[in-house]
């Protein structure tokens, strides 16, 4: 078990931000991602098609027999919170970004304001609101949907002095900074992305939550505790399957985590 892949997946680029921390925890892991770049964004869909594309993501996935699978996605992580997209699945170990996520904002504010953004359909949801009153409902919670986020990441506006990047963020971000917010949780993991961006108009005082960080801490904890962590000293390989052009997620591939010798990238169907 051990020597088998985790398998991470996303609408997109946004979940390589979770690829990129697991290659610094866990140097000797080979990953699978899988990013669903010809339906991106999953955000503006409704339940039951974000439920559909997450459940033929997962069996893309499950053919390569890995041994956890990595909802690196705040909307399919909300919809998971609601349909048993595992219910049949061969793989048992499995986690979506919003426990992990609420776990360390809850444990980095300090004055119980925590700001959420995310896809319109996680928002909508209010999944990060209620996982945050499970385990401290004294905390108040303000969210806001920001849904030309994802096009800016997937199209490489993500530079901190990109005039178009900065407009936008400004003005979804302007409740949180009235509202006072010390912390904000980051709810779709393209957003990290745009995380200097998001700094700067936030200020230094308020405290940034990636969610792609998050799950691949939890990952970290989950493999290592059972005894399912790689035990090998080469470096590991990463596989990145797309769906739509490869050239195109190869450029957002080498923005993102650098050039890699140890990176293969295929296009792929999963319908």
């Amino acid at each position: 078990m051990s020597e088998l892949a985790i398998g991470v997946f996303d609408s997109g680029v946004g979940g390589l931000t979770c690829v990129k921390e697991l290659t610094k925890l866990m140097p000797h892991e080979d990953i699978i991602y899988l990013g669903d770049t010809a339906r991106v964004p999953y955000g503006t869909k409704s339940v039951d098609t974000i439920a559909k594309y997450a459940k033929e993501d997962i069996a893309f996935l499950e053919q390569f027999n890995v041994k956890m699978i990595l909802i690196a996605c705040g909307t399919v992580s909300s919809v998971l919170m609601s349909r048993p997209l595992f219910e049949n699945s061969s793989v048992s170990s499995f986690s979506g970004v919003i426990y992990p996520t609420v776990t360390a904002a809850c444990a980095a504010t300090r004055n119980n304001r925590i700001g959420v953004i995310g896809t319109p359909a996680t928002i909508r949801s209010g999944v990060y609101g209620k996982a945050i009153r499970e385990i401290r409902n004294d905390i108040k919670v303000f969210s806001k949907a920001c849904p030309m986020f994802v096009p800016l990441v997937e199209n490489g506006y993500t530079d901190r002095n990109d005039r178009v990047a900065r407009l936008i963020a400004e003005e979804y971000l302007e409740g949180m900074k009235q509202e006072e917010v010390d912390t904000l949780i980051l709810g779709c993991t393209h957003y990290p992305h745009l995380e200097g961006v998001i700094s700067e108009v936030m200020g230094e005082g308020v405290k940034l939550i990636s969610s792609g960080a998050e799950i691949a801490k939890y990952a970290e904890r989950t493999l290592i505790t059972g005894g399912e962590a790689a035990d090998r000293s080469e470096q590991g390989k990463l596989t990145l399957y797309c769906t739509d052009s490869e050239e195109l997620f190869a450029e957002n591939v080498e923005t993102f985590l650098g050039h890699k010798d140890n990176i293969t990238i295929y296009r792929c169907s999963v319908k």
